[in-house]
């Protein structure tokens, strides 16, 4: 059994990102991003193609360097200059493309996320050389961990399983206990539900909810509109690398602005009330 800590959704800021703006060359990719994530929700980001939204993931979880903004998490500032320190930091993410090791084993991937929370002597090279008593209760303890993790998620029967098997869904559960495993303060989905049929979608969902109401705090960006309005406690949509609206998924799915970015002008006037 793993607990995530129990939570519930509140009012408090864990990652507050203030005027965060990214370019390329002549390409403006994020103009003054700025979004404040409450501890225990769910907060989704939503936007048309070239919106921004994955340039947004990848400014706060450290594949790109902003070249303006201000980062907070959990009340602290935060620089996510690096892959490694953003997951030391306490943020883990998934990608659009799946990113497991498909030769090693449903647990194996998961132990694999897990070994970054290791610590000491018995963690380090000594102790694997030697296979002291420490490195080993520490591995048992790595283990016990990740299987807990895959009972979690609906995959402990498959533990022993090559990665590369799985079905698309549940390759997706995977990355998702994986990233579980560095205990992270917010867990970043960069299109979960990408390339699922709507079963798989709705276990997915179910999942989510079940992460946020054991005290995680999950971002997610997806095209899936319907998915994300249905499950989101707040919505954030981006277009043009600009925040055009911000708020309850019922306030936002009303937008002038975030209509005529989906659907045209015309659509947007038609919307008017």
């Amino acid at each position: 059994m793993v607990c995530l800590g129990k939570g519930v959704p509140s009012s408090e800021t864990l990652l507050s990102v203030k005027g965060a703006s990214k370019s390329f060359g002549g390409l403006k990719a994020l103009s003054d991003v700025s979004v404040a994530i409450a501890s225990g929700e769910i907060y989704g980001l939503i936007g048309p193609n070239g919106a921004g939204k994955t340039s947004f993931f990848n400014v706060i979880t450290g594949l790109y360097q902003p070249d303006s903004g201000h980062f907070e998490l959990a009340g602290k500032s935060y620089s996510p200059q690096s892959i490694h320190g953003v997951v030391e930091a306490g943020i883990a993410r998934t990608f659009q493309n799946i990113r497991l090791f498909p030769e090693m084993t449903v647990l194996e991937n998961v132990m694999v996320g897990r070994h970054c929370r290791t610590r000491g002597l018995h963690a380090g090279v000594i102790g694997a050389i030697f296979r002291t008593s420490g490195f080993r209760a520490m591995e048992r303890g790595i283990r016990d961990h990740a299987l807990g993790l895959l009972n979690y998620v609906g995959l402990a029967e498959r533990s022993s399983t090559m990665a590369c098997t799985l079905s698309y869904g549940d390759q997706r559960r995977l990355e998702i206990a994986r990233a579980l495993a560095t205990e992270p303060v917010l867990l970043a989905l960069d299109e979960p539900a990408a390339g699922m049929n709507a079963t798989e979608k709705n276990s997915l969902r179910e999942l989510l909810k079940r992460i946020r109401d054991d005290g995680k705090t999950i971002l997610i960006i997806e095209h899936d509109v319907k998915l994300v309005m249905g499950l989101c406690d707040r919505v954030t949509v981006l277009d043009y690398g600009c925040v055009i609206a911000s708020g309850l998924p019922q306030q936002v799915r009303r937008d002038p602005a975030v209509i005529e970015a989906y659907l045209g002008r015309a659509a947007a006037h038609e919307a008017q009330p």
